[in-house]
């Protein structure tokens, strides 16, 4: 019984931190582009997650956002996305959110 409380408690307070990421990738119109499971106009998350797996690419996947860009995944172009779009806080928060994927 407590392992499956604990498991709740952890499940409750991913979620929680979730629901706000998810609403700043909505405003700043991440999701217009990309899914969390498939490809759309720009890779899924889950696929980004897999490409950097194992390394330290957060930093790196900030700046990919904030400056634009194409290659990477194939020669769609994504526009570059400025603090006015999502901030530093939420982004960073989002890139995390996206390598767990």
């Amino acid at each position: 019984m407590k392992t499956v409380l604990i498991a709740a408690a952890a499940l409750l307070a991913f979620g929680a931190q979730a629901a706000p990421v998810d609403d700043a990738m909505n405003k700043a119109g991440c999701m217009a582009c990309h899914a969390k499971d498939k490809k759309l106009v720009g890779p899924s998350f889950k696929d980004i997650a897999a490409k950097y797996k194992g390394q330290d690419a957060v930093a790196k996947l900030m700046e990919k956002v904030r400056k634009g860009g194409s290659g990477t995944f194939g020669p769609i172009p994504m526009a570059p996305n400025g603090p006015d779009k999502i901030n530093d806080a939420d982004l960073k928060a989002a890139v995390e959110l996206i390598l767990k994927s």
